[in-house]
């Protein structure tokens, strides 16, 4: 690929890279920004193929320690030096191959009218001067990652909450397993690496993305961590306390004490009883929701109208429309 690039591009800038960066930070870089560049990413982007292109280029040279040297010994020449052809006077070679100790005469040969430079560029490494890079996209760069297959599965809730191994179907109708961590919340993806598709050109293969659906529980629901219950309690049991059980997720019910003069949404914490990762535990939160009978006896009804006229006369709405009224 010796030709007039390597004096008018940077490859260290293209990639975003320092001259003295080693080869696991180079390789690193390449493949986070093919990642992002990559035509498969960037379906009909045409800017972004042509950032490909030139990423890719730069790499498949920095890359070859031969081809890095040699890029390097140019470059240090400066932008004057140019490559020229035509005519007897052929000026601007003795620049580039002095270093080499390839004058413009010796054995070198160049043949303009039929594009023969093989002589000239064999010593970069690239027999007939002007063949693309073998491997990557369109033959630019080195080998790249196989595309990635995409799975969906439905769990129910306790399964999604507890984890649990799973076997789906791949592409070729052969099953293969899933592992399921504990906690995998609605919309979630899991990767499997390495199991999808391969590298057209001998690179590593592209992962298995399974998308996970989580179903609704009757009662329960996820806070992060946390599980979240709603329990219903009598009005006499919110006014004056009482120990109430409340559910658990796959587990025995656990008792609560209902502190007297408990409103609706207040929440009751049971540490320790949320979702398990290993991230942490989260905890359970039972919010209290007073009950209203819809039906009284004459007896209920009679002693309700007695405490009516023994309950304390305050407004609980009070403060509501003093607050209405100030507000600005």
């Amino acid at each position: 690929m010796a030709s007039q690039d390597w004096f008018d591009k940077d490859f260290y800038a293209t990639l975003g890279v320092s001259k003295d960066v080693d080869d696991a930070e180079l390789k690193k870089t390449y493949r986070k920004l093919a990642r992002k560049y990559h035509p498969d990413s960037n379906p009909g982007d045409a800017a972004a193929e042509a950032k490909f292109k030139e990423i890719s280029e730069a790499y498949s040279v920095l890359s070859d320690k031969e081809q890095r040297t040699e890029y390097d010994q140019i470059r240090a020449m400066g932008s004057g030096a140019r490559f020229t052809a035509g005519g007897q006077d052929a000026g601007g070679f003795e620049d580039v191959f002095s270093m080499f100790g390839q004058g413009r005469g010796g054995g070198t040969r160049f043949q303009t009218s039929s594009g023969n430079f093989e002589d000239i560029f064999s010593m970069f490494n690239q027999p007939g001067g002007f063949g693309e890079p073998t491997g990557g996209y369109r033959g630019y760069g080195g080998p790249h990652r196989g595309a990635d297959v995409t799975a969906h599965t439905t769990l129910d809730f306790v399964t999604a909450v507890k984890g649990e191994t799973i076997t789906l179907a791949g592409e070729d109708g052969k099953p293969f397993k899933v592992k399921i961590p504990a906690g995998v919340s609605n919309g979630q993806k899991v990767r499997l690496r390495g199991r999808g598709r391969p590298s057209p050109d001998g690179g590593e293969h592209g992962d298995i993305v399974v998308t996970v659906t989580v179903r609704q529980h009757p009662i329960f629901t996820r806070d992060g961590l946390n599980l979240r219950v709603t329990v219903p309690v009598t009005f006499t049991e919110a006014a004056l306390g009482a120990t109430i059980e409340v559910p658990t997720l796959g587990g025995d019910p656990v008792r609560l004490r209902v502190a007297p003069g408990t409103p609706s949404g207040r929440v009751l914490r049971v540490k320790g009883r949320g979702v398990e990762t290993k991230k942490g535990t989260g905890d359970l939160l039972a919010e209290v929701q007073v009950a209203v009978p819809s039906h009284l006896d004459d007896n209920a009804r009679e002693a309700l109208e007695r405490f009516a006229d023994l309950e304390p006369k305050e407004n609980p709405r009070a403060d509501l429309m003093a607050k209405a009224q100030t507000a600005r």
